[in-house]
């Protein structure tokens, strides 16, 4: 084990983490009115359609991939009798496919922002430098998918997901991470490099998801034609409410 790996897989990723909490926390407090996501719909809505669904469903079920995979160990899924065969199978399908579905999202995303002048014109530093960034995540991420779930013979949950859940143990396995294959390194280190962006871009519009807009009240409308005095369920205006009335009275008698 070389200081490298210990600095890579031991240092690195509580430094991210401290700059993700210390970045956010900022954010919030200086910039909260500026955690958007910038929309550029007004300049170009066709692709938009279609690449911002494509991408950001993908995205959720490849992050609900990652929770079971890195979260869940082996030993659950065995005493839960859950065959490997099936465990594979599964995350290799519905993985792999969202997975493409995130490429294919980002790839439209960029191949708009791209084409289109004034999109073009509205992207910030930030996104010039998140982009790469995060084509390199979605692309390894797909690779170690196909990888991780075929019939190799690396299994990242013996690997990965056990470096991973030691983090929260504060006893970092390196040896675990150390003898990942490169694509599941690349795809660590770029995922830390993204978490490391992610205060200063426009992702921290995730965390402005109007998610108390699910659990609001009811609201209650009243017809315009109610609200002016109409007779309910006639669809004919009605006479005006007394006070009206004697408001309209008193305007006519000052004039």
């Amino acid at each position: 084990m070389t200081h490298l790996h210990i600095a890579l897989w031991g240092v690195l990723p509580y430094l991210v983490l401290l700059l993700f909490a210390a970045g956010s926390g900022w954010r919030y407090r200086y910039d909260r009115f500026g955690i958007t996501t910038r929309s550029s719909q007004l300049h170009e809505s066709r692709l938009l359609r279609v690449a911002s669904p494509l991408f950001h469903i993908g995205l959720l079920l490849v992050i609900g991939g990652h929770v079971v995979g890195l979260v869940i160990p082996e030993s659950l899924t065995e005493r839960l009798r859950i065959p490997e065969s099936a465990y594979r199978a599964n995350a290799l399908l519905v993985g792999g496919a969202a997975g493409l579905a995130a490429v294919a999202g980002f790839a439209l995303l960029v191949w708009r922002r791209l084409r289109t002048r004034a999109v073009r014109r509205s992207s910030l530093p930030t996104d010039r430098a998140l982009y790469p960034v995060l084509a390199v995540v979605l692309v390894a991420g797909l690779a170690a998918t196909l990888a991780g779930s075929g019939a190799g013979d690396y299994d990242y949950r013996l690997g990965v997901s056990v470096w991973f859940r030691s983090l929260f143990e504060m006893d970092p396995d390196v040896t675990a991470m150390r003898h990942a294959p490169p694509v599941f390194q690349v795809h660590t280190l770029a995922g830390m490099a993204l978490f490391a962006l992610w205060p200063f871009s426009r992702l921290m519009h995730a965390f402005a998801a109007p998610v108390g807009y699910l659990l609001r009240p009811y609201i209650v409308y009243r017809s315009r034609g109610f609200r002016t005095g109409a007779r309910p369920g006639s669809g004919m205006p009605g006479h005006p409410p007394a006070a009206l009335a004697a408001q309209g009275s008193k305007a006519r008698q000052r004039s």
